[in-house]
């Protein structure tokens, strides 16, 4: 591949893909945080496999990892590093569910420039760097670039919007806000994967105004600008990354296809 940046973000899809086996490999048992959200053996598992494979992949170049975080501890991030979260979506997969995904994301100055994310249980990797791609790969199995096929966000929609919100997360801010768009439809989905169906021209707005961290949506936002949407913050400012200050928290956003309401 010529583009370095998608060479890189093939390469961490080959770690997902990986971290997907090992997640499929593991109990679904949870355990609850001290926020009360849940985690399981996989979650861990899964970021060692990915974080050992990151120091292979991006010597030296920071990672600010889910499963590891510590609010207290936490440090500024350099201009360049590397957002896990091992299992997006750990609900869906205690649950049975396959919406669930593995997110790698590479930050540079703010902005996610390469990431993929994989949903083990669906085989459906996507990659995004200078342009935006999908891919059925199985648990485990390495990634040919060749099998990747390019995809990109659709028009606006005259007739209405076909809105994206969490299957886990939906809360009165966001059906205000989903209230304001001319929304035709709409559907409930878990994890990152609402990022994915927009880059690929299945829906066309995602709005979610709880907070999330920034591993949780790192990985969505660089596949989805890649096919040629948008991750705006709710103040209308572009979504960035690395904010040390707000404990690496995102205060709402809204995901965006191509073209929709003038973008």
């Amino acid at each position: 591949m010529s583009d370095p940046r998608l060479s890189l973000a093939v390469r961490l899809a080959g770690i997902a893909c990986e971290a997907g086996a090992v997640i499929l490999a593991s109990a679904r048992t949870p355990r609850f945080k001290p926020d009360g959200s849940p985690v399981t053996e996989a979650d861990r598992d899964a970021q060692g496999v990915i974080c050992d494979r990151l120091a292979d992949v991006l010597p030296g170049v920071a990672v600010l990892a889910e499963e590891t975080f510590e609010a207290k501890a936490a440090r500024p991030m350099p201009a360049q590093f590397v957002l896990v979260d091992p299992l997006d979506g750990t609900r869906e997969f205690v649950a049975g569910r396959g919406e669930y995904t593995v997110n790698i994301a590479l930050i540079e100055a703010g902005v996610p420039v390469a990431g993929c994310i994989y949903a083990p249980a669906l085989g459906r990797l996507y990659v995004g760097a200078e342009a935006a791609y999908a891919a059925d790969v199985a648990p485990g199995a390495a990634v040919a670039p060749e099998s990747l096929r390019p995809i990109r966000t659709r028009p606006y929609r005259p007739e209405g919007l076909h809105a994206l919100v969490s299957r886990s997360h939906l809360d009165a801010h966001t059906e205000t806000l989903l209230g304001t768009l001319p929304v035709a439809s709409r559907e409930a989905i878990g994890s990152s994967l609402k990022f994915c169906l927009i880059a690929e021209g299945k829906a066309d707005v995602y709005v979610r105004c709880g907070p999330t961290m920034e591993w949780d949506i790192g990985a969505g936002h660089a596949v989805l600008t890649a096919a040629g949407g948008r991750v705006l913050s709710r103040d209308g400012a572009p979504m960035t990354y690395g904010k040390f200050a707000a404990g690496y928290r995102n205060d709402g956003f809204v995901a965006w296809g191509r073209e929709a309401l003038g973008h």
